[in-house]
């Protein structure tokens, strides 16, 4: 049984307890169970209150099954569901006593729905508690109420604000938009819960006791009258435009939703709800985002193989080597983190804008209500500058992030091993050089390993973790521990030459610079990968990374993979004329307030650029970019570089933005079908005379045997 009930005295209590889980969802067949509850509750006339908790530690309910709407296949079965859920829902909203619900922990998605169809609300102090709807983010819309319920309750700004964005919020932020009645300690909860629970009882439910939310004026004509809900309607929509770009339908779904129902009653809003939820739940989108939820999941957990024996200390301190831009970042995330930093560098000038670039992100942190100032200050007390090498004797971790050039950080790696605990994880942060050399100078190869951040590292979720055949499995199972402690989801990837995604990106992107010097411009270029879904296009990109690291980067690949990676001859020229990108304020672009493309680029080409291209020619040089990326992960695979095609695909779309709503690079190529794949790449190779599109074997194999990447 996973719902449970027992009165005692005039109060009635469920309680949510999903046998063999450790979070409480709500299936079929605990929805099944609420509904038995809920019709024998409302038959007892001696009840004053219903209290309805959870004994799953820091969870409330976590949602839906995803595997049940994963498995939804028709547009009227979704429907049928969704109705089933809002029905045993409305049932517990039209109890005649009030029903509390009792949150300490995550209530997300159906959670959340069902604390919303309760009278009130109550939470611990718990920092864990995250309450709202992400169902957007699984490509569907809250299906059990939530469009209807939670713009009356929080006001319709608010409400679109949570739903559209799938936002989570904190309980101090529940409290404050009204999501919440009361916060109460852990220590003592169910005397506080009884004691609330008489009190709005004696009330006779009505809510008098509690301080209405105060709306100021502007908000109050937005929030509370028709013309303010068409200008909130009409700026939300402008909103949701811009950000999915028409690429993800379910928030334009849930608004449409919203606006339709905002003054029907009950009973016609639930119905157009659910008929939205099941048109959305049987989409590619849909199943694609259900896909990419579920690598990150699987990663989020990564462990090596028996590494559940292996025991890694608790990193409390770690030394980051280089202060600058990179360097600082990192100490921020690990000061935020809890982790005390010596952050090193050979100069005072040098240290001052590695803390400069830390302070940067706290005071950000503070603008945006993540932080009070006190805790901002807290934890960049916890860097502690300096010039020398003092303190390394005592160190759990260190973390290099000195400027990328092999014989430096062998320089580093040799010094620096001769200081440290013989315990201490010794990482590099390059992004393409050899972990395995920078190994081999230090005095314990076993306890280097590489740890590649992406740029900015506050805000990009992946770490590559880079494995040479020196690396111990208790130095795997540390990074590990360590990634997942700094929020960030780990791939495990074995040393090579530019690792995983940067071996992949730089492929697609010397591939945009041949199409460059084919006469495409580069604007042109970058809206196709753009309608193609990418966050930016190549060009953009390479200006924002630094057209001098790109090139840096395509050396070492070249020397190491081939002359598939021989730095294309636009790239070597925009490097010599200093053309570094945003660093410099010119590249590909100009960058001012906007970027613009640089009209000095053609010439440097030295051929006329094309002007309107065929829908034909657009998707194939679209394909070219793309395929090109498949057929490099594919090689990645065969070189054993990642054990799996999800590695690839979370690398993709965690370090690169490949859009998640394809479902990863690996799931998009199998739903082109990996043989119409192939067939491009041997077209593309014997039109343009190129090796470098020749399909690997992995794929050939593929192909033969009629399989894809994930079938």
């Amino acid at each position: 049984m996973s719902v449970f009930y027992r009165k005692d005295g005039h109060f009635g209590f469920i309680t949510f307890d999903l046998a063999d889980s450790k979070v409480n969802l709500l299936t079929a067949d605990v929805m099944k169970r609420l509904d038995t509850l809920l019709d024998e509750i409302a038959k007892d006339a001696a009840l004053k209150a219903v209290i309805i908790e959870s004994k799953k530690k820091d969870v409330f309910i976590a949602g839906a099954d995803i595997k049940e709407i994963e498995g939804i296949t028709e547009p009227h079965e979704g429907e049928l569901k969704a109705r089933s859920g809002q029905k045993i829902l409305d049932k517990l909203e039209d109890l005649r006593v009030p029903t509390v619900a009792v949150i300490d922990g995550v209530a997300l998605g159906g959670g959340c729905e069902l604390v919303l169809a309760c009278r009130y609300r109550v939470a611990t102090f718990n920092e864990k508690i995250r309450i709202g709807l992400p169902e957007v983010n699984l490509g569907i819309l809250p299906g059990f109420g939530g469009t209807y319920r939670l713009p009356r309750l929080l006001g319709l700004s608010q409400g679109l604000n949570i739903i559209l964005g799938g936002r989570v919020v904190p309980a101090k932020d529940a409290l404050k938009f009204g999501l919440l009645d009361r916060q109460f300690p852990q220590q003592g909860l169910e005397n506080h819960v009884r004691a609330f629970a008489g009190e709005v009882s004696d009330n006779a439910g009505r809510s008098s006791h509690i301080r209405p939310r105060k709306l100021k004026l502007p908000q109050k004509i937005l929030d509370r009258t028709v013309v303010g809900h068409a200008i909130v309607f009409r700026e939300a929509r402008k909103n949701v435009l811009k950000q999915s770009k028409g690429f993800y339908p379910s928030p334009l779904k849930a608004l449409d939703v919203i606006e339709k129902t905002l003054y029907m009653n009950r009973d016609s809003g639930m119905r157009l709800e659910a008929k939205a939820f099941g048109d959305l739940s049987v989409t590619p989108v849909c199943k694609n985002l259900i896909h990419v939820f579920y690598l990150s999941e699987k990663y989020k957990k990564l462990s090596i193989p028996g590494g559940e024996t292996i025991s890694s200390p608790e990193i409390k301190r770690c030394s980051v080597l280089g202060a600058g831009v990179m360097g600082g970042g990192i100490a921020q995330l690990l000061s935020q983190n809890g982790i005390l930093v010596r952050l090193k560098d050979i100069n005072h000038d040098a240290v001052a804008k590695g803390l400069q670039a830390a302070a940067k992100l706290f005071r950000q942190a503070v603008k945006r209500r993540r932080l009070s100032r006190a805790q901002a200050a807290a934890r960049m007390a916890r860097i502690s500058p300096t010039t020398e090498y003092s303190g390394l004797g005592t160190t759990d971790c260190v973390i290099e992030a000195v400027v990328e050039n092999l014989d430096v950080k062998k320089a580093v790696f040799q010094q620096v091993s001769a200081l440290i605990p013989p315990q201490a994880i010794f990482c590099t942060n390059t992004s393409a050089l050899s972990v395995t050399a920078m190994a081999e100078a230090a005095r314990d190869p076993s306890r280097v390993i590489g740890f590649h951040f992406f740029n900015p590292v506050h805000r990009m979720p992946l770490v590559e973790i880079i494995m040479t055949r020196h690396t111990s499995p208790a130095t795997a199972a540390g990074a590990l521990q360590l990634a997942k402690r700094l929020g960030k989801t780990p791939i495990l990837v074995q040393d090579a030459p530019g690792f995983l995604v940067n071996r992949i990106l730089l492929a697609y992107i010397n591939e945009a610079g041949r199409l460059l010097e084919e006469g495409v411009p580069a604007a042109v270029v970058d809206k196709m990968m753009t309608d193609f879904g990418m966050p930016m296009g190549p060009f953009l990109l390479s200006d924002e990374v630094g057209t001098d690291i790109g090139v840096k980067v395509l050396h070492i690949l070249e020397a190491g993979l081939g002359e598939r990676f021989k730095p294309v001859g636009i790239f070597e020229k925009v490097f010599e004329k200093k053309l570094l990108g945003k660093k410099s304020g010119k590249g590909f672009y100009i960058h001012s307030k906007h970027a613009v493309p640089n009209p000095d680029i053609p010439g440097l080409v030295g051929k006329p650029m094309r002007g309107q291209m065929t829908i034909q020619d657009y998707q194939k040089c679209r394909d070219r970019m793309v395929y090109t990326m498949i057929n490099e992960a594919a090689r990645c695979l065969e070189d054993k570089v990642v054990d799996e095609p999800a590695a690839v695909d979370v690398g993709m779309i965690m370090g690169t933005g490949f859009p998640p709503f394809r479902g990863g690079l690996m799931r998009y190529a199998d739903q082109v079908g990996i043989g119409n794949v192939v067939d491009a790449l041997a077209q593309f190779e014997k039109e343009f005379q190129a090796d470098r599109f020749r399909p690997c074997r992995y794929l050939l194999d593929l192909k033969d045997q009629q399989k894809g990447f994930y079938r």
